[in-house]
């Protein structure tokens, strides 16, 4: 067989070998090259989230604390509101307690006056009730005084024999 069947090959194959090798260093050092580029890159990426997360922790940090105040001021002006409303509460129940205390001793006042007058009236009505009596009393007896006259005129006329007109009743 014809060696040239056989070298041909051999050669080619040891051409193509090298310049296999040769782009394989070249692509190793490329990749390291990359390598090291996304290394540098991703630690580049990992400072900056670290950078943002410590940013957003203290801003975070900074919410919480100001929410917190927020909610202490809230807090204290509702105390204060409630203490405020309390004060006023009980300055109106103590100016209250005073003005029914001083109602009641009025109005126990009022009563002792009404009771005073009730019984004025009472005595006014009896002393009208005894006035009428008395009259009443005088009427009658008045009346009956007045028949006694026309009884003793009528006696003494017919003692003595003449019939007289009858006696008008005096005024």
């Amino acid at each position: 067989m014809n060696k040239l069947y056989l070298i041909i090959p051999l050669v080619l194959t040891l051409t193509f070998s090298g310049f296999y090798l040769a782009h394989q260093k070249e692509a190793a050092a490329k990749a390291l090259q990359a390598q090291a580029e996304v290394a540098k890159i991703t630690a580049a990426a990992a400072a900056q989230k670290a950078e943002a997360e410590k940013q957003a922790r203290d801003d975070a940090d900074r919410r919480t604390a100001e929410r917190l105040a927020e909610e202490k001021k809230k807090e204290d002006e509702k105390r204060a509101k409630w203490d405020a409303q309390s004060k006023t509460i009980a300055e109106d129940t103590a100016t209250y307690t005073a003005q029914t205390e001083k109602n009641a001793a009025e109005v126990k006042a009022l009563e002792a006056k009404l009771k005073r007058l009730r019984e004025q009236k009472d005595q006014a009505i009896q002393a009208g009730l005894d006035f009428d009596l008395e009259v009443e009393k005088a009427r009658i007896a008045k009346r009956a005084c007045e028949l006694e006259i026309q009884r003793l005129v009528e006696m003494i006329a017919r003692k003595n024999g003449t019939t007289l007109a009858p006696v008008a009743a005096t005024p």
